[in-house]
């Protein structure tokens, strides 16, 4: 079926028949071709490689004095950065109220505290640029809204709002604050949906206006350079009362119908869903693996690699690890381990044990992490996130471990994220080994921004070129495992891969390209201690030819059995 029979389709199903014709025409009207130039067809093969490797980072990030911060983090992107990632993640970089960033007040304005849409064109001119698509919902003091307020009639049923009281206690909530913030409007006071928080008003899918509205947005970030756009807290976006609110039929078809308008509009922009949720519900947002998003979040990720290396037992990562798979060579997993928020838990129900979940929550608050909390429909509440620097939830800060050990540890982290099938995102303080800024988040009283420092250029670039430092060790030790993964086929993001039979403290994949002439072992103790991992067999065949990509200092491949040091990394390669 082509782009356009599927934007009719899709169009019908949100809106009903009668709609279709005047919507389409407007729509295509918006996004079509040039005159005599055909809609694009679907796309093939996913166009991503072992080199794509995106950076997450706010525009801020790193700050000089007289220069906008976007400028300094593009200079020192290029700078530091350049020959390890291929692409820049920037975080909302629009004027906002409030949640750093994602109450945007206006969705073509570059922050002026940022700088300017030049300044994001500077950064994609070296990078690739994924764009965040806040459109769940805006700020309360946004353009959009005080026109909804006011009455204006273009701007009518733009947003949710509820009458009387009907039953809302199925909703899924995902923070503990009320649902709905009353506002006044030019007839009266108004009960409007605010999922998020009082200052984040929901948009209203249902009037088609809304959506024809974010299509320009959409061009428009197109426009500016994104070769990925990135739903946020897209699994919220359609209301139906009397329902949970979340993962509806519809809000899968507006992600499909602006899959099919990116496939005539702009076929090489990638669409990514931000949906902080269990894994089967984060898997269904690939559609049938070729009608909607090309990556998502592999949002069990974090909390079960966490959890191994907590426990040394990598048994739950693995069992999960084993029941992966992609629909389609057209899509793939966005694999991350830390990002802007914590680590969720909602990912790992049903993947880990009510007690192993709470384990997580008892192991980051020791570490000095905090818990974040969500609404049940029972009226209880639930642990929802842990908000701790991904580097404190596996070392105790106040531990007297070797600094070398806690960066041993971290490391291997690293390594079983960047091992996966998938395209890795790496949030900027993992790269450079960041702790807790537990201040931050208690002047704030903002649990988040535990985890969200920024830093002042110098300061950052003389801890980095520190000899022996925590930010110089985590860096070198990042760099090299990035070296070696843009290095070698085996990892892209499409590449074969199977969980090998090892010893519990220890996660091994297998990984191979698609050409079948090029084979990684990736092998991770998640331990501290030593273990043998006998009967390997993929290594010890007969006639194999395997190479070091990593591995520590002084390393053998002769030994039998193969004996892992706490916290190694050890990847090797055949086929070469």
């Amino acid at each position: 079926m082509s782009p356009l029979q599927r934007i009719a389709n899709l169009l019908e199903t949100l809106y009903g028949s009668a709609a279709v014709p005047t919507l389409q025409r407007r729509i295509l009207e918006s996004i079509q071709t040039p005159p005599g130039q055909p809609a694009a067809s679907l796309r093939g093969s996913l166009p991503l490689t072992e080199r794509d490797v995106l950076l997450i980072t706010y525009g801020d990030q790193v700050r000089a004095p007289d220069e906008s911060p976007l400028r300094t983090l593009a200079d020192f992107c290029e700078r530091h950065f350049r020959e390890a990632i291929s692409g820049v993640h920037l975080l909302p970089h629009f004027p906002y109220t409030s949640d750093d960033g994602f109450a945007v007040t206006d969705y073509r304005a570059v922050d002026p505290a940022l700088g300017t849409w030049d300044d994001v064109a500077r950064l994609g001119a070296s990078f690739d640029l994924m764009i965040d698509a806040v459109f769940n919902h805006l700020s309360a003091s946004s353009g959009w809204f005080r026109r909804f307020l006011a009455g204006d009639p273009a701007f009518r049923d733009f947003f949710v709002t509820v009458t009387g009281q009907p039953d809302l206690s199925q909703v899924v909530r995902p923070r503990a604050l009320p649902l709905l913030t009353r506002f006044t409007g030019a007839a009266g006071p108004l009960e409007v949906w605010t999922t998020f928080s009082a200052d984040q008003v929901d948009l209203n899918f249902k009037n088609p206006e809304v959506l024809l509205a974010l299509v320009e947005v959409l061009r428009f970030y197109v426009a500016r350079g994104a070769r990925f756009l990135r739903l946020d807290a897209i699994a919220y976006l359609w209301k139906e009362i009397g329902t949970s609110c979340i993962h509806r039929p519809q809000t899968h078809a507006v992600i499909q119908f602006l899959r099919a308008v990116l496939d005539v509009m702009a076929p090489p922009v990638l669409l990514i869903t931000e949906t902080n949720v269990p894994h089967v519900d984060n898997v269904s947002y690939f559609g049938d693996g070729t009608n909607e998003a090309q990556l998502v979040y592999n949002f069990a990720l974090p909390p079960l690699v966490a959890h191994a290396l907590l426990r040394g037992d990598a048994t739950h990562l693995a069992r999960w690890a084993r029941t992966l798979e992609l629909p389609s060579d057209q899509v793939t997993f966005f694999n991350f381990t830390a990002s802007h928020d914590g680590i969720g838990l909602n990912p790992a129900r049903g993947l880990l044990p009510p007690a192993e979940i709470e384990f997580l929550t008892e192991r980051c608050r020791a570490h000095g992490g905090l818990v974040s909390y969500k609404h049940n429909p029972d009226g209880t509440q639930s642990p929802y996130e842990l908000n701790v620097t991904y580097f404190d939830a596996l070392s105790d800060p106040q531990a007297t471990e070797p600094a070398r050990t806690a960066v041993r540890r971290f490391l291997v982290s690293q390594a079983v994220m960047l091992a996966f099938q998938g395209m890795p995102g790496i949030y900027f303080h993992s790269l450079v080994g960041s702790r807790n800024d537990v201040e931050a988040a208690r002047s704030s009283g903002i649990h988040r921004r535990i985890n969200r420092r920024k830093f002042e250029r110098a300061e950052l670039e003389a801890e980095l070129a520190e000899p022996g430092s925590l930010r110089q060790r985590v860096w070198a030790g990042y760099r090299r495992l990035l070296a070696a993964r843009r290095g070698h086929p085996a990892f892209a993001p499409l590449a074969r891969q199977r969980v090998l039979d090892l010893p519990p403290s220890v996660f091994g994949l297998e990984r191979a390209a698609r050409d079948g002439a090029h084979t990684v072992l990736a092998l991770h103790n998640l331990s501290g201690r030593r273990v043998a991992c006998a009967g390997l067999s993929v290594l010890e065949a007969a006639g194999s030819r395997w190479r070091i990509l990593v591995a520590d200092e002084s390393r053998s491949l002769l030994e039998r059995p193969l004996t892992l040091e706490p916290y190694e990394v050890l990847w090797l390669a055949s086929g070469e």
